[in-house]
């Protein structure tokens, strides 16, 4: 359409020139005293060249008006470019594992103006990685900014750090700190807070931030499965006494209490509070519901106040299970109690026959000192520890 306008514009000043040429009009400029005939046609023209000239003339004075911005804004994208040039060579430093050529051209940034958070963090990283932390700090103490990007920055580094140095107690102060700049739910930091609460061993804050996580899809389901099953085993371990490993175990979801790993470690900690009874019933009920070779071992650890009942128990399990070797070592442990010699004899002999092992080894040691057998004894001694030494090679 412009084109166009143009087009018709230039043929009507064609036809313009064309009639004042086939006709003698002329003009008259009067300013007194003075007094001017121009020709029409030089006076078109003379009008048009005034139009061009100063068209040119106020394109040319915008222009240099313009000079300075146009020269501010050059030197701003050249800048940029080289700031963008050497952010990419510290990145992809950093990442091939380059990392004093990455602190070498984040320093060259710096040096160079460009104010962007960015390259003092990554100048941080790389000193971390060659545990240098002395630059480290300083560099981070250089990438504090003002805006909630450069602060979660600056913290969720800080927070790494400090984890990579076992020090969770800091971490978990500096991702507080995260917090109360406005950062929330932020995905990096609750996975940095779930690694500094492992490391502290804060395992109800575990159990809750990977709560948050699975909310979030922030967590592998499997994971976060293995994440609180870890959790719920060493908070069994922290309990101090029968009453509170019980009331860990109220407290945990039920297909928790039902797994191997956890009732072994209940049982433990039972065992070793004093609660026979309480590991024997917790025992007796899971392998009830599901056969357990590990389990069925503590078995003869738990001494509960009815040995005589727990010896029926596992002779009945025993004609379900008659080649399980932890039922037999149970069996002979608990008959060696109640001076049973011959029986546990019997099932001590029976278990390392199905599956030899330093403890029934070490049972046999005890029986056979109590029956005045020291030669026995030794034999039995050196087998537990040959079998020890090789299940440690």
């Amino acid at each position: 359409m412009k084109y166009l306008l143009w087009i018709l514009g230039l043929f009507a000043i064609a036809v313009a020139i064309t009639v004042a040429v086939q006709h003698s009009a002329y003009v008259l400029l009067v300013y007194p005293p003075y007094r001017i005939e121009l020709s029409l046609t030089l006076f078109v023209i003379l009008l048009v060249l005034t139009f061009v000239s100063g068209y040119f003339l106020v394109r040319m004075s915008a222009g240099v008006l313009q000079l300075p911005a146009y020269v501010r804004k050059f030197r701003s994208d050249r800048a940029k470019a080289k700031a963008r040039k050497l952010l990419d060579e510290e990145l992809f430093a950093f990442f091939e594992g380059r990392f004093a050529d990455s602190e070498e051209a984040a320093n060259r940034a710096m040096e160079s103006g460009d104010s962007s958070t960015l390259h003092p963090i990554i100048a941080a990283r790389s000193a971390h990685e060659l545990r240098e932390f002395k630059k480290r700090d300083a560099y981070m103490s250089a990438a504090e900014g003002k805006s909630i990007g450069d602060t979660s920055m600056r913290l969720t580094t800080t927070g790494k750090f400090l984890l990579d140095q076992r020090d969770p107690h800091g971490a978990l102060v500096a991702l507080q700190e995260l917090r109360k700049s406005g950062v929330k739910n932020h995905l990096g930091a609750l996975s940095l807070e779930l690694k500094a609460h492992q490391q502290a061993g804060n395992w109800d804050d575990v159990l809750n931030v990977i709560y948050q996580l699975e909310k979030r899809s922030g967590i592998d389901a499997a994971m976060a499965e293995q994440f609180r099953q870890q959790a719920w085993l060493e908070k069994i371990r922290q309990q101090k006494d029968v009453a509170g490993v019980n009331a860990c175990l109220k407290h945990m979801p039920a297909d928790f209490r039902r797994r191997s790993k956890i009732v072994a470690a209940a049982a433990r900690a039972l065992i070793q509070f004093g609660g026979g009874t309480f590991a024997q019933k917790l025992l007796a009920d899971n392998l009830n519901g599901q056969w357990d070779s590990e389990l069925v071992a503590l078995y003869g650890e738990c001494l509960s106040g009815d040995v005589v009942a727990q010896i029926d128990q596992a002779e009945k399990w025993l004609a379900l299970h008659s080649q399980d070797a932890g039922l037999l070592l149970a069996l002979g442990k608990l008959c060696l109690h109640q001076k049973l010699w011959g029986k546990a004899q019997n099932y001590l002999d029976a278990s390392n026959s199905i599956a030899p092992s330093p403890a029934a080894y070490a049972a046999l040691e005890q029986l056979a000192k109590r029956l005045g057998k020291s030669d026995e004894a030794l034999k039995y001694h050196q087998s537990a520890s040959t079998l020890k030494n090789v299940s440690r090679t």
